[in-house]
């Protein structure tokens, strides 16, 4: 009688979730990015220096990118490893300096995987990179994957069945970096 019970419960509970959620949709929140980024990114690399402190090698780190350069200068970057044995994602937002006799960038990375999990922050500025909390510019990290998730189905194939004005994947304001 118990076990009835319960199996009638556990039906019960079904029925009124008739389209579960799939267990690992969460799990690849960047996996349509990544996989954008890799069909229409530009081979371009990860400096040592960079790859090094992100934990992805010392060598320069071969990746797929997409970026957009902001109003004010600054590279929007979604870069995806193509090195199947250093997999993983950095997220950018960085501003070249051209001062004197020297070129640096300026802003923070972010290391994370097709799940969206912050792994590891990083600062940039002319005296190099160093590691940050990831709690420091865990908001900003949520702003840039929001970002390019949008990017992304901006560029995607649209569910109409009549041609509509679009705009521009580019929004106001930014340039892609091509």
């Amino acid at each position: 009688m118990l076990l009835a019970a319960l199996a009638f419960i556990a039906v019960a509970l079904l029925a009124q979730n008739p389209a579960p959620t799939p267990p690992f949709a969460e799990q690849a929140e960047l996996s349509k990015v990544e996989e954008w980024v890799r069909s229409q990114g530009i081979a371009e690399s990860i400096a040592p220096e960079l790859a090094a402190i992100l934990g992805l090698g010392s060598d320069r780190l071969p990746v797929k990118l997409k970026a957009f350069r902001t109003s004010d200068g600054t590279n929007l970057a979604f870069a995806v490893s193509t090195n199947p044995k250093q997999q993983g994602i950095v997220i950018s937002a960085l501003k070249t300096i051209a001062e004197k006799m020297e070129i640096y960038s300026v802003g923070t990375a972010w290391l994370t995987d097709r799940s969206g999990t912050l792994r590891q922050t990083i600062a940039v500025d002319a005296s190099g990179a160093r590691v940050l909390p990831n709690s420091s510019h865990a908001a900003k990290f949520k702003d840039m994957k929001a970002f390019f998730i949008k990017k992304r189905q901006a560029t995607g194939p649209t569910n109409t069945l009549s041609p509509s004005p679009r705009i521009s994947a580019t929004a106001v304001g930014e340039k892609e970096i091509k």
